[in-house]
């Protein structure tokens, strides 16, 4: 396999007036194509800040991220952001849903932000998602398994190298987890590398490998 996803030695400090709290200590993980990783550890033991760095919404102090093949780091926040919309899909517990558009809105919001306009990849994907019959429908008006869905939709809308996932079961019941997870493994299959930070026991069992972060630090 070919790593999709690779962070070096990965530091990240924080100041708070005279203290200095380094939430990231050295962190180096790689993730293949095709495989499914959960990451995770107790509160405050950095996968948040791990999350944010892996998709260059946060700058490391030390440290390289490479996705696809390009540098994520050391980057303008513009060149960040351009990488992040071709290659990188962020799923999170709150769905990724602006409430004031529809579904297929979100999703051309997400295209239009990468520089492409496919409305039958969008229609490809609700339709494989099962929820082509709410593309006009608006967050407010979803279930929680349909809401779920539509935001791995808005994450999928262009084909991303690289699926990072942060607690998306985390408000959800025990069937809408199970569709979550069987569509994040569906994603791993076609390819794409999915990383996914998580407080269950029961994700983390379903994923390929676990990660583990204790104070910043991998520890398995």
């Amino acid at each position: 396999m070919t790593a999709a996803l690779e962070a070096q030695d990965l530091y990240r400090f924080f100041h708070a007036g005279d203290e200095e709290t380094l939430a990231l200590r050295g962190v180096s993980i790689s993730v293949d194509s095709g495989e499914m990783v959960a990451v995770t550890g107790p509160s405050g033991s950095g996968k948040s800040t791990l999350l944010a760095c892996l998709a260059g919404l946060d700058e490391p102090d030390g440290g390289m991220v490479h996705v696809a093949g390009h540098a994520v780091s050391r980057r303008p926040e513009p060149e960040r952001a351009a990488l992040r919309a071709r290659h990188i899909g962020m799923l999170f517990q709150s769905a990724n849903l602006l409430e004031h558009l529809t579904v297929d809105q979100n999703l051309a919001l997400a295209q239009a932000l990468a520089g492409t306009r496919d409305a039958g990849r969008r229609a490809g994907l609700l339709d494989d998602l099962g929820i082509s019959r709410r593309r006009h429908a608006h967050p407010s008006q979803l279930s929680g398994g349909e809401a779920a869905r539509a935001g791995l939709a808005v994450a999928l809308a262009n084909n991303p190298a690289v699926l990072l996932a942060d607690e998306p079961t985390g408000e959800v019941d025990a069937a809408t987890e199970h569709q979550v997870l069987a569509l994040l493994r569906r994603r791993a299959d076609a390819g794409a590398a999915v990383v996914i930070v998580t407080h269950s026991r029961g994700v983390a069992a379903a994923t390929d490998r676990t990660v583990e972060l204790t104070d910043g630090a991998v520890t398995q």
